[in-house]
């Protein structure tokens, strides 16, 4: 979890109980472990909200598809299934490759 060992934990443990004090040590873990079931509550419900709001189509949708690339190639392959012949699908399918490999120039940035 999060990439910390147990001396690491140890160490945080320690930290907590000089900085916050031993007799608010709890009630200060409690209130942290309130807010992250808030935050956790909260996105779950945005990103319902957000798949009701996009309509029909989205229901699969998950947050790691927002990313513009990701979201144009997986469009792009949808509308392409069953539907093209086989010439039009493998340019879609190269302009796929060509979008995953589109890269930002850091001057317009």
């Amino acid at each position: 979890m999060f990439n910390i060992g147990a001396g690491e934990w140890l160490l945080l443990a320690v930290l907590g109980i000089i900085l916050i004090g031993p007799d608010r040590l709890p009630s200060v873990a409690a209130d942290a472990a309130r807010y992250i079931r808030r935050f956790k509550e909260f996105t779950s419900k945005a990103t319902e909200e957000l798949r009701e709001n996009l309509g029909p189509g989205f229901e699969d949708l998950s947050v790691a598809d927002l990313h513009p690339k990701k979201l144009i190639v997986k469009t792009l392959n949808e509308a392409a299934e069953g539907a093209l012949p086989v010439a039009e699908l493998q340019d879609i399918q190269n302009m796929t490759k060509k979008v995953t490999q589109a890269k930002i120039d850091p001057d317009l940035l």
